[in-house]
């Protein structure tokens, strides 16, 4: 059986084709790898490699030997850069952004079974406006974003649902849905429905005229909502965290839980945004 510095030394050369280059990136001599690689070429009883004066080709052969060493040798590096990082213990600074009150109070007890589960690292918190989640996102402002679900886009990666609650409309206090029990989901299409700049796959089927406002932030939309410019769909932690006198919070009938969950980039999931992730689902698990 061959060797881990044979097959290290191969894939080197078959990437290299160069015995110079390949000893520099090994830190060893060239004399080194042309022993190696004739050592391992003993061991399969066939050239892997044609050498000339002026150039390093791979023989058939060796042509196999890679296709079939080159995906299992990466595996095994990535299996032992995780064991290796598992044994250090994480570290670094995870960036989380939340878009209220509600989202912060939860992250914050998130964050704090987070750190006591990896005291290396630290949370650092951010409010994003919805305008920004998907560009921050993008651009990798930040590492993980606590967002409406689904938030769909190219490249995300969503955790599980954290929370499922009734959707409520903010009205102006003297808006006549203001004195309902509950609105139809129906009456939407007869009512001016204020909109940020997320889309929400079940408003943009009900209310496909909604007035949206790009940059508007939640107490600009309620403002706006209290000033009768329209009524503004929202979840039911809204009228606990943002209780305002023009404006009244009315139950949508017939509407689906909205839900609420992590999102992060695909590819930077990260062992941290793995961990905060962990810690969110287990700490809405845990009884009240």
């Amino acid at each position: 059986m061959a060797e881990s510095r044979e097959i290290e030394t191969f894939l080197v050369l078959a990437e290299e084709l160069h015995f110079g280059h390949s000893a520099q990136r090994l830190r060893v001599s060239t004399a080194q790898v042309s022993q190696t690689i004739r050592k391992l070429e003993r061991r399969i009883g066939v050239p892997l490699f044609t050498r000339t004066s002026r150039r390093v080709e791979l023989t058939p052969v060796g042509r196999q030997l890679l296709a079939g060493l080159g995906p299992a040798w990466s595996a095994v590096e990535s299996a032992l850069a995780k064991a290796v990082q598992a044994g250090r213990g994480v570290t670094g600074t995870l960036r989380v952004a939340f878009g209220d009150a509600a989202g912060a109070q939860l992250l914050a007890g998130v964050a704090e079974l987070f750190r006591r589960r990896l005291p290396g690292c630290e949370v650092e918190f951010r409010e994003v406006r919805p305008a920004e989640v998907l560009p921050w996102l993008r651009e990798d402002e930040v590492d993980v974003v606590l967002a409406g679900l689904p938030l769909d886009g190219p490249g995300l990666v969503t955790g599980p649902v954290l929370v499922r609650e009734r959707r409520f409309l903010a009205v102006a206090a003297d808006h006549p849905f203001a004195r309902r029990d509950a609105v139809p989901v129906a009456e939407l299409a007869r009512a001016t429905v204020l909109r940020c700049a997320l889309p929400d796959p079940w408003f943009d089927e009900h209310a496909p005229a909604a007035a949206v406002r790009p940059r508007a932030g939640l107490q600009e939309l309620l403002t706006l909502a209290g000033a009768g410019a329209g009524v503004l769909p929202v979840g039911a932690h809204v009228r606990r965290y943002y209780p305002r006198p023009d404006v009244a919070y009315v139950p949508l009938a017939d509407a689906p839980l909205l839900e609420w969950g992590l999102v992060w980039r695909a590819g930077a999931g990260t062992a941290r945004v793995r961990a905060f992730a962990e810690a969110a689902a287990d700490l809405v698990r845990e009884p009240a």
